[in-house]
């Protein structure tokens, strides 16, 4: 068998110009695959901020309801209380959950971090 053909310098440049471009297409798909991600992480956030606020000012027209009918008497007063209760429990669970994705933070612009390293990577070492 022969050994394989030297390469020359122009096939040797075409190789590495197909890896980089190969390379490049690779983080802009992780690019794009983050912004989808944080688009929907943006709507969730949207959403769970929209129904803590419904449900917080249900519970407090709710409480609002309570103290006028305070003074009344009957079974009235446990049935606003159970409501006041639950709206404003549902609202600040909501409002938590949206909260706790603030702060979990954007995974945006992670792909950055990883030419950061590929480009360390392909640095020449001494």
């Amino acid at each position: 068998m022969d050994p394989a053909p030297p390469r020359g310098l122009l096939s040797s440049l075409r190789g590495l110009a197909v890896d980089a471009v190969d390379l490049l297409k690779t983080r802009l798909e992780l690019l794009t695959t983050e912004l989808e991600e944080e688009k929907v992480r943006l709507l969730s956030l949207l959403t769970f901020g929209a129904i803590a606020l419904v449900f917080l000012a249900a519970g407090l027209v709710f409480l609002a309801v309570f103290l006028t009918v305070l003074f009344w008497e009957g079974q009235r007063l446990l049935a606003l209380g159970v409501f006041t209760t639950l709206f404003l429990t549902a609202g600040t669970a909501a409002l938590l959950a949206a909260l706790a994705r603030v702060r979990a933070g954007s995974r945006l612009f992670a792909s950055l971090a990883e030419l950061s390293k590929d480009r360390a990577a392909l640095e020449p070492r001494e």
